[in-house]
């Protein structure tokens, strides 16, 4: 089973069929306050419908019987702008809304999705997943009680209430930033996207769940041109957030990664090609922690027979300096989630402890089929697909080192910094990720920039080998997502400074 690399822009798309209230006219008479309580009947105001017509869907839903089942309703806006060279290319608003409707009896998942928000659509939809043979369905009067999660991305300005002329200002500062940075910037090209999502889940068993999710992300892509050579870069900051989250100092930091990416490369040389040790740099190499290992210990890969993790539960299966944490609940990060796309409260689920391999990452459907616990990992692109097991924030915490003891440890090999993307193999842990900044270490010292290069190995046996783990861990704040059987997801990902002993580095012709 092949799996592509992380996409960096999230798929926009969809059509409106039924219109709620808060849409029509495109804005608001005065700013919507996310943190203002919740209408008094927000199923009505946000998709409108009330609980008379949840509880008549929900009861058609089961009607041939079930276990569990649920309504996803998801209402998004998302904008988009782009700049090249200080003209705006393209602008442009697109707006997703539906639900999906899922049944469950036994092994057997019934599933179908609407953008007909009516009842009559929503019951032809109810009907088309309950299909199948009879059985005691619910009764159409479901006691709902609603619950408010915990929020961990509070914003006081919804996105669907900031103009173009607020956005606008953010690019034209970012491109004069770059072109101040340095006086060979021949392009500078700006992708804005922010999005503000609606999302309410009705479960067979009485829940009503409501979640508003805001997301942001900002990217740069520079180049320079020296002496008639050129070279670009590319930086990016996520969020779920607001407009005041674009502070001077964020935007900056942010350029200044672009250009400085790029300025390196004029000194940097193609590495040495062969096996050797390698240190990933924090922060960016949690692709390689996301892709090569976090994957592996999603319970429908474990169960399906595909990872190389299954029946490894309370094994040794790193040393004991590495624990790897996936974390829905981290404040405003781009991977954060209050509850998961069944309705379950997000957490800290601890996947290896010590070096320990402690739980697989778990929706509904997996945690029955291994007896356990929902992991609250359940994830969908939208209301037109079922959730399946996924990440959020996946790290790796601190270790005992310091980086200079990493870099030291090292006679010759390569510290990697900026990754691009990658290709894991999950049936035997294969990986090869693309880096497009990194250097070259020779006695224990930093020699030179290299550049345009792939590492490859081993997932699973790279985890085991890793010899240092550094105490500079921290989070990519980059705008990545991440692909899994057609669906992507926004995500979050990091993890400390770690040598791993023995890589295989390949430059790129």
């Amino acid at each position: 089973m092949r799996r592509r690399e992380f996409l960096r822009n999230a798929t926009l798309g969809g059509a409106v069929v039924t219109m709620p209230a808060f849409l029509h006219g495109c804005t608001l008479a005065r700013p919507a306050l996310v943190t203002e309580p919740l209408p008094e009947d927000p199923f009505l105001d946000w998709f409108a419908i009330d609980r008379q017509v949840l509880g008549r869907v929900l009861a058609e839903l089961g009607a041939n019987g079930a276990d569990a089942g649920e309504l996803y309703f998801q209402h998004r806006r998302e904008s988009a702008l782009r700049m090249q060279d200080g003209a705006v290319g393209s602008a442009r608003t697109d707006v997703l809304q539906g639900v999906g409707l899922r049944v469950m009896r036994g092994e057997t998942v019934g599933f179908a999705h609407t953008e007909d928000l009516t009842e009559a659509g929503m019951l032809a939809a109810a009907r088309r997943a309950s299909s199948g043979p009879a059985g005691p369905g619910p009764a159409a009067d479901i006691a709902f009680v609603a619950q408010q999660p915990e929020q961990y991305y509070r914003t006081e300005l919804a996105w669907t209430d900031v103009g173009i002329d607020r956005k606008l200002p953010v690019l034209e500062k970012v491109d004069r930033l770059a072109r101040a940075a340095d006086a060979s910037v021949s392009a500078v090209d700006i992708a804005w996207s922010d999005t503000d999502e609606r999302v309410l889940v009705a479960t067979l068993d009485g829940r009503l769940i409501l979640d508003r999710r805001p997301m942001m992300r900002l990217s740069a892509q520079v180049t320079l041109r020296k002496n008639g050579v050129s070279h670009s870069g590319f930086a990016s900051v996520a969020a779920r957030d607001e407009l005041s989250w674009y502070t001077d100092e964020r935007l900056a930091e942010m350029v200044a990664l672009a250009v400085g990416r790029t300025q390196v490369l004029f000194d940097a040389r193609r590495p040495p090609s062969g096996e050797m040790p390698v240190v990933l740099a924090a922060g960016t190499s949690g692709v390689v922690l996301h892709e090569a290992i976090g994957h592996a210990m999603e319970a429908d890969f474990v169960r399906d027979g595909v990872s190389p993790y299954a029946g490894a539960l309370n094994e040794q299966v790193a040393n004991e300096t590495v624990t790897i944490v996936d974390q829905g609940t981290l404040p405003n990060a781009r991977g954060a989630l209050n509850v998961d796309d069944e309705g379950s409260v997000c957490g800290r689920q601890v996947l290896v402890e010590n070096g320990v391999l402690r739980s697989y990452l778990h929706d509904r459907i997996t945690a029955g089929q291994f007896g356990t616990e929902t992991t609250a990992s359940a994830r969908r692109e939208s209301f037109r697909h079922q959730p399946m097991p996924r990440m959020t924030c996946t790290f790796m915490e601190d270790g005992p080192y310091e980086p200079d003891e990493l870099v030291a440890a090292m006679d010759r090999g390569i510290l990697a910094e900026t990754f691009t993307g990658g290709d894991v193999s999950l049936g035997d842990g294969e990986f090869e990720f693309t880096v497009k900044n990194g250097w070259l270490v020779e006695g224990g010292k930093i020699l030179m920039p290299v550049r345009d290069f792939t590492l490859s190995g081993n997932g699973p046996e790279t985890l085991a080998g890793l010899s240092m783990v550094a105490n500079d861990a921290r989070l990519d704040r980059g705008g990545w997502s991440c692909g899994k059987h057609g669906q992507t997801v926004p995500v979050s990902q990091g993890m400390p400074s770690v040598l791993a002993p023995a890589l295989t580095v390949r430059a790129l012709s």
